[in-house]
């Protein structure tokens, strides 16, 4: 008995809902005017969710699955995506192999062309021992890094095969209450894609952690302000490596041509750059599947060279993997060895990319294409370098073209520039999952966001953010055209994704996956510190140009911040200023004017309460739609919220308002392809199946009301079958208050007042004419027409606020809410479905 209370508590959300253990029975705050009563999926517990409540006595009974009655199922729409790699046949999984070596590991599989390069420029070579040094070092950061951390451990703390920082942040928000904007609800809970994991009591330690994120204010601000940093250095990623692995590659033309200079380098680099950039509209799908073999070909080759010169020039390079080795290169070099400790990390650049484009393919797709070809090549490609520098060691400024056998240049310089395009590509990808992410989790002005693909739905294009990034890398290359200074910008930008993602995984670990903490503590040590000791030589360097890139990271974390700081303060206003139900009382049906044959979707962010802008509406307009329903789009923290699963519905006045909220549930990832007309048309059958699903509950209950007082005492173990199948039990007979006094309406274009409802219990008869006249009532509305009611709500800062405050909500949000996307943009409204009305919060 102790542990299913013990259960019930850990799944009933805390807020307007509380539930107290009396004698066996459950107290629970009970709905006056909704009267509707939530049946919670995946628990033993009945819940309500309601504007007006007061108390209400009900027994709690276990037993089998519960059905969500807010829940309306909404229309399957065909062709829905599904990101399913698992069924695919043989010839399927080959082209997936492609895509994914097109997509995920360009990046790492192009950091031969520099990596030694500039390594070798902080250190330069002294003796073969350096080699052999600065090759260890490269061999065990390959292995540790990409291998160990990204592809053995992170890639497995996805969220449903989403990666990146922002996925990772939405896992958490799953587990613990840590998001800042308070429009969660207790039925997101009931998604089936929520896949909630509740800390068990077994293990305190994630119980007390979970308890201290939601208590702290300061522990979520914190772990907004990673989760931040973390995207913002993506976001600076997806300008530096187009700029570098293009660079190093149409580098080689000067170990080729000798007439090629520094100048003409960044000239055809620059070209390389807008054609790239250009091509990223055509999607992930078809230039992953069209540069895929060139990839390929490009690992081969890599192989091939590596091979080639450990047989040619000296095979003892493979006592590199004696990490001693590396010992004696810091013993020598000591403060030259910590500068190349920046040009070792590059080896590693794109093991973020590895994860946050994880959403375009599946985990056990990118663990076997890394672990039996990527690292492999890699690891041949390096051993082939140091074994040709071992003889050569005037040649480490261009190591990797130098190495390529004479007679290979050419068609290897060809895919050397192919595999740099496809690496830019890898990052630039990642940049507009994470931009996405944000978007839908309120940390992003929203974008016009294209998805490219109709087979998998997290393959976007995002141009304004294409365009941007190319701008900038372009400024970038002309203003630093040293690799040296670019590999520095690199290694800042890399290492501040690396440490934000071991951060987040660590809370994974403690919060979620719940293992043993010396495991836990092992991993976060391990490569933070190994993090941190990168992150000091790269810094040490920042003045030589490489600054350029830190600015540019600050400058996109305060955009984020400040429009997550904006949209909070907005919303808390709008929760302070929502209208009382005492004031609709006093309104009554016709709410004080003409109500006009249609329907109204006044469009708002509440999930909960009467917006103050419908009482805009009220004041500003002579006359009202005969049917109110206001439409929150709300994204939860899940990547998709199933088509079934994808609107709440419920009564905010009695049955003669015709008024109802509407929340149209969205999962970062998933797509909002379809137009007013077929958004209209889901809303709507949506909208009968709730009344209908209503009609059949309360003629459920009145089928019970025959019942003695007596039998309705001892009703505790009665067993309701619901509309869809599923078993209940309940302790009173499910809307045993609902009895409606609110008077009807008719079914033209107004609310006028017929004559008043029995007070007596209605027959199934009269339940059924009443459930009629109301379907016929929303179909001649719709049939009269649906007018889009838009709130143009800005913010202003008060006049006694900080002159910080004034300055950023006044001028910098403000810029940012009046150049971003419009959301009603999503649903391509006509004007002519128009209605605006301005308001202005002061927060």
């Amino acid at each position: 008995m102790r542990g299913d209370q013990r259960e019930r508590r850990s799944m009933v959300d805390s807020g307007p809902w509380t539930l107290r253990n009396h004698g066996g029975f459950s107290r629970m705050r009970m709905s006056r005017r909704s009267r509707m009563m939530t049946m919670m999926c995946r628990t033993s517990t009945v819940l309500l969710d309601s504007e007006d409540e007061e108390n209400g006595e009900q027994r709690l009974i276990r037993t089998g699955p519960r059905i969500d009655s807010f829940d309306v199922e909404a229309l399957e729409v065909p062709g829905a995506h599904r990101n399913d790699y698992e069924d695919f046949s043989m010839g399927r999984k080959i082209t997936l192999v492609f895509q994914t070596l097109g997509v995920v590991f360009g990046d790492v599989g192009t950091s031969p062309l520099y990596t030694f390069s500039v390594m070798f420029s902080k250190a330069p070579i002294n003796g073969n021992e350096d080699v052999l040094g600065a090759l260890s070092l490269v061999l065990y950061t390959l292995i540790l890094i990409p291998l160990v951390k990204y592809v053995l451990v992170v890639l497995w703390a996805n969220d449903d095969g989403e990666g990146g920082t922002f996925a990772l942040y939405s896992l958490i928000c799953r587990h613990a209450k840590v998001s800042l904007l308070p429009n969660q609800l207790p039925s997101d809970a009931r998604i089936s894609s929520f896949r909630l994991k509740v800390p068990s009591a077994e293990l305190e330690r994630s119980l007390k952690l979970k308890e201290r994120l939601e208590a702290s204010l300061t522990l979520k601000k914190l772990l907004l302000i990673l989760v931040l940093a973390g995207t913002s250095m993506v976001i600076a990623d997806g300008v530096v490596t187009p700029a570098m692995s293009v660079m190093s590659a149409v580098g080689g033309l000067k170990v080729g041509v000798d007439a090629i200079g520094q100048d003409e380098v960044v000239m055809i680099s620059v070209a390389c750059l807008v054609i790239l950039f250009s091509v990223q509209k055509f999607g992930t799908s078809k230039v992953g599947l069209a540069v895929g073999p060139a990839l390929f070909i490009w690992f081969c080759s890599l192989g091939g060279i590596g091979i080639y010169n450990l047989v040619k020039y000296d095979r003892s390079v493979l006592r590199a993997f004696n990490p001693v080795h590396i010992y004696y290169f810091f013993k020598r070099n000591s403060t030259k060895a910590w500068y190349s400790l920046g040009g070792c990390l590059l080896c590693a650049t794109g093991s973020e990319a590895m994860f946050a484009d994880l959403c375009y393919f599946s985990v056990r797709s990118v663990q076997l294409t890394f672990i039996f070809l990527v690292l492999p090549c890699l690891l041949l490609g390096y051993l082939g370098q140091a074994a040709y520098l071992m003889k050569n060691h005037d040649n480490a400024t261009q190591a990797f073209f130098s190495s390529v056998p004479s007679g290979a240049f050419w068609p290897i310089f060809l895919v050397a520039n192919i595999a740099a395009l496809i690496a830019s590509r890898a990052m630039t990808t990642a940049t507009f999952s994470c931009i996405k992410q944000s978007t839908a989790l309120g940390c992003f002005p929203r974008l016009k966001i294209i998805h490219t693909s109709r087979k998998f739905m997290g393959q976007i294009y995002i141009p304004v953010i294409n365009w941007f990034l190319l701008v900038v890398s372009l400024v970038f290359v002309c203003s630093i055209s040293s690799i040296d200074e670019i590999g520095n910008a690199y290694g800042i930008a890399e290492l501040g994704v690396m440490m934000m993602t071991t951060i987040l995984v660590t809370i994974v670990m403690l919060l979620i996956w719940q293992i043993n903490i010396i495991i836990v503590l092992t991993f976060a040590v391990f490569f933070l510190g190994l993090e941190l000791i990168f992150f000091s030589s790269v810094l040490w360097s920042v003045t030589d140009g490489s600054w350029i890139i830190l600015v540019f990271s600050v400058t996109m974390f305060f955009i984020m911040y400040i429009w997550n700081y904006g949209s909070k303060l907005k919303y808390e206003t709008e929760v302070k200023q929502k209208l009382s139900m005492d004031l609709m009382r006093e309104l009554g049906p016709n709410l004080g004017t003409i109500r006009a044959p249609g329907i109204g979707l006044l469009y708002n962010e509440l999930v909960k309460g009467i917006p103050a802008i419908f009482g805009h509406f009220l004041t500003t307009l002579p006359a009202i739609h005969s049917m109110i329903i206001f439409v929150c789009i709300k994204y939860v923290p899940v990547p998709v919220v199933p088509q079934s699963e994808r609107f709440l519905f419920r009564r905010v006045c009695p049955k003669g308002y015709h008024i109802f909220r509407c929340i149209a549930r969205y999962g970062y990832k998933d797509v909002r392809k379809e137009n007013h007309q077929t958004f209209e048309q889901l809303l709507i059958e949506s909208l009968e199946k709730f009344i209908r699903r209503e009609a059949q509950e309360r003629s459920l209950e009145s089928d019970g009301d025959d019942d003695t007082d007596s039998e309705v005492a001892n009703s505790f173990s009665r067993v309701l079958v619901a509309p869809n199948g599923s078993v209940y039990s309940l302790g009173i007979p499910l809307l045993d208050e609902y009895k409606d006094t609110s008077k009807p309406t008719s079914e033209a274009s107004t609310s006028e007042e017929v004559g008043p409802v029995p007070s007596s219990d209605p027959t199934g008869s009269d339940a059924e004419q009443s459930f009629e006249r109301e379907l016929s009532f929303i179909r001649k509305a719709k049939e009269s027409g649906v007018v889009y009611l838009l709130g143009h709500g800005d913010i202003r800062a008060r006049k006694d606020s900080w002159f910080i405050k004034k300055l950023v909500i006044n001028y910098f949000y403000a810029f940012l809410r009046k150049n971003c996307r419009r959301g009603i943009a999503n649903l391509s409204v006509p004007h002519s479905h128009l209605m605006q009305v301005g308001m202005t919060y002061m927060v």
